[in-house]
């Protein structure tokens, strides 16, 4: 699966959309950057409520390829300009971590991941 078949997946807008659109190698949720920094997998995506720009640091450091920020939240546009620059989907979606964990787990299921 894609980022933007994740993203139609998900019924999530696409924030920051200069991306190239590789296939996800997984996905971490955590609204705690350093237990992403120390567990999230590379080539994934990152499950978050964490709408700033040190997540797009910390997406930077573990080679995150989207950051799916949750629940609504608004997104600053320091953080679209850095996830811009790293070249790092944004996505925000109205559903909680719980909903897109169990969406996301499901359809990378299917891929064998």
């Amino acid at each position: 699966m894609t980022i933007r078949e994740a993203a139609v997946i998900l019924d999530a807008e696409l924030i920051q959309d200069e991306f190239e659109d590789t296939e996800l190698a997984g996905a971490y949720t955590s609204d705690l950057l350093s237990d992403v920094m120390a567990n999230a997998r590379d080539g994934g995506a990152l499950i978050t409520i964490q709408a700033h720009k040190n997540t797009v640091a910390v997406a930077t450091l573990v080679n995150i390829t989207v950051i799916v920020v949750c629940n609504t939240r608004p997104i600053p546009e320091d953080m679209i300009e850095a996830a811009r620059d790293e070249g790092i989907a944004i996505v925000r979606t109205r559903e909680n971590q719980f909903v897109v964990s169990g969406r996301l787990y499901a359809e990378l299921q299917k891929d064998g991941l």
